[in-house]
């Protein structure tokens, strides 16, 4: 049986770090000390509907009009974000076309059902990977008979799916702010489980026809966490383990010491990549912040870095996101 998701919800708010200076071009100020500001995942749960529609989709084309829960939209060419605004997490599940298949990269929350959303963008086999076993990545696996995971524990776990008592939260009271579909029921809401069909590891290369993914495994934010790197397109697919809010490594299962080497490792692909396509709030961030995120990994290490306390956690404020880690650590 799936756990109970715990998942910090932090509010907006300015910091001073001393010693850290970060600025939106990633070099370092020279400053003793800089003020920086980030948001969380909408903020607090309290209205964080009022920072919608956040600002980067406009560059984007919307495909798919007249979605009932979902949107859709055209990144690039070949490249769709499935985005879910009505809920908290804004999560986006990305559809990678090639020419002869395509790859669900997440599946969203399962409040809506999915697969007629890419029946309209595509007609070829897809094949779902999930960046990880949270609620919020997996909630359409079901719909799909193609599925891709690592052989690990935690997502064998996870692929058993969560009952109502673990998820009821996240439909509930500011959770949501869109109406939900017809024919969804807040009471019963779950997790449905699903069959990996396909084991996949590091390394592997999934080619979908003229679009070559490589799977890199990336621990830290979940034990089954990966990143997708399409190396011709210069771009990489980074699930949770890198968008532009707060960076979760305190959450049961999450591991800091494994979270800062997989972000070192995607850190040294960054002279390699033209964009970032993350899973939350907005699709596209700037590479740069990789090194940034190595950098404040290791602050938190020497302890050069503030923090403030959240929800139990240490949270970490750098410029564009932060990172939380638990009280124990670093």
């Amino acid at each position: 049986m799936a756990r109970k998701y715990s998942l910090c919800r932090a509010a907006a708010f300015t910091i001073a770090i001393a010693g850290l200076g970060f600025g939106c071009t990633g070099k370092d100020s020279g400053a003793d000390t800089e003020t920086l500001t980030v948001e969380g995942r909408g903020g607090d749960t309290a209205k964080w509907w009022e920072k919608l529609p956040r600002a980067q989709w406009a560059n984007y084309e919307r495909v798919a009009e007249g979605l009932e829960w979902f949107e859709a939209y055209r990144v690039f060419e070949g490249v769709y974000a499935i985005y879910e605004p009505g809920q908290f997490e804004e999560v986006i599940s990305f559809l990678i076309v090639g020419e002869t298949r395509a790859l669900l990269f997440d599946t969203g929350l399962g409040i809506a059902k999915l697969r007629p959303v890419v029946a309209r963008l595509t007609d070829l086999d897809i094949l779902v990977l999930n960046s990880h076993g949270h609620y919020d990545h997996i909630g359409g696996n079901y719909e799909f008979s193609e599925i891709g995971g690592l052989d690990v524990d935690y997502a064998r776990a996870q692929a058993k799916g969560a009952e109502h008592e673990y998820v009821a939260e996240y439909v509930s009271g500011d959770w949501l702010w869109k109406q939900t579909p017809d024919g969804f029921d807040p009471e019963a809401y779950e997790i449905k489980p699903y069959q990996v069909t396909t084991t996949i590891k590091d390394g592997d290369i999934i080619d979908l026809g003229g679009v070559r993914l490589e799977v890199l495994v990336t621990p830290g934010h979940s034990p089954d966490s990966i990143c997708l790197l399409d190396r011709a397109g210069r771009r990489l697919f980074t699930g949770d383990t890198f968008y532009l809010a707060p960076l979760y490594a305190h959450l049961e299962g999450s591991n800091v010491a494994d979270y800062r080497a997989s972000i070192d490792r995607l850190a040294a692909l960054e002279p390699e990549l033209d964009h970032l396509l993350t899973a939350h709030n907005v699709p596209l961030a700037e590479p740069a912040y990789l090194s940034r995120v190595s950098a404040g990994f290791e602050a938190i290490s020497s302890k050069s870095a503030a923090y403030v306390e959240t929800d139990g956690a240490f949270e970490y404020q750098f410029d564009g996101f932060s990172i939380i880690v638990p009280a124990t650590e670093p």
